[in-house]
């Protein structure tokens, strides 16, 4: 008799981005210690860059309370240009979407004066470093280029661990070390697809009403081999 199959309704979860859920390793390290520095940057600027799911958004939130910095998207980065004074602190996720255009490049070029007159500064968090990016305007490139840059390596397998029992954590789910041990032991070491796991196995468990075990683990990931 088949299992009757509850629908597995997305309510969200909290996720975790205090200093002390943190874990420091040699993936993160070089980063953490800059962030540790603030505010005793040698320029306005920081920019931290890694592959997608990396933890710089927790870098970035453990950086955030710290400094109480203000988030700048591209929707509301061109208004921050009639400010006379900024927030001394500013944090801009995917920095290199706004490369290649020639007003956002402007509204973050004068973005960055503005912090460097005023003593304030700013954390951006990318895929690639600057010397990568497509600028249009010299004196952005120039002064980016010359900002700390950290780049945020890939996690050994302690970091792994540590991510995915917090990813497992932050949905209220507890899992013995046997569930973490088996797909550490099977699955792509980055942490896009440690996300990618948890998110398929909290559905699976959600809509059967089960506990998350080896066999559930396994069940999964039979059926989406190809993902992991």
């Amino acid at each position: 008799m088949n299992r009757p199959q509850q629908l597995p309704f997305d309510l969200g979860h909290r996720e975790a981005f205090a200093r002390e859920d943190l874990w420091v390793s040699g993936a993160n390290e070089a980063a953490v210690g800059w962030l540790d520095k603030w505010p005793d940057w040698p320029a306005p600027a920081l920019v931290i860059h890694g592959p997608a799911a990396s933890g710089k958004t927790h870098l970035s939130r453990v950086w955030q309370k710290k400094s109480e910095a203000s988030d700048v998207t591209a929707e509301n980065l061109s208004s921050l240009r009639g400010l006379n004074e900024l927030p001394k602190a500013l944090i801009i996720d995917d920095a290199e979407k706004m490369a290649g255009d020639a007003q956002s490049e402007t509204a973050l070029f004068h973005l960055y004066n503005m912090q460097k007159e005023q003593g304030g500064h700013m954390l951006l968090t990318a895929l690639t470093p600057p010397r990568d990016w497509p600028f249009v305007l010299p004196d952005l490139k120039s002064r980016l280029m010359a900002a700390p840059v950290v780049a945020v390596g890939a996690p050994d397998e302690q970091l792994m661990a540590v991510v995915l029992t917090k990813l497992f954590s932050d949905r209220q789910i507890f899992v013995p070390q046997e569930v973490v041990k088996f797909i550490l032991a099977r699955i792509e070491r980055s942490f896009a697809a440690l996300r990618a796991i948890v998110d398929a196995v909290d559905r699976k468990a959600l809509a059967e009403k089960r506990p998350v075990t080896v066999p559930l683990v396994r069940e999964v990931m039979n059926a989406q081999e190809k993902l992991f």
